[in-house]
């Protein structure tokens, strides 16, 4: 399945993620949304937001941003956290 076709999964997001090397869903699966997020990060945004996680997290549940659970946006805003 191409990056896009994943909710929260626009083109910038698809763009950023396949210039870190993760190219369909099922990779994204795989490394998980916190990877992910710190391979944009570390190499090509260091500016990348908290939303952005959220919405990497949500496509690899594939849900909506905002349909996920306080106890994972609490785990995600930790991570966030200790590595901004």
């Amino acid at each position: 399945m191409k990056l896009s076709e994943l909710p929260n999964i626009g083109k910038e997001t698809e763009r950023q993620l396949e210039e870190v090397g993760i190219h369909d869903a099922e990779e994204l699966r795989l490394i998980g949304s916190k990877e992910a997020w710190l391979r944009i990060k570390t190499t090509i945004d260091s500016g990348a937001c908290i939303h952005l996680l959220y919405g990497i997290e949500a496509a690899v549940e594939g849900i909506k941003k905002k349909d996920l659970d306080n106890e994972k946006k609490a785990e995600l805003k930790e991570f966030y956290h200790l590595n901004e």
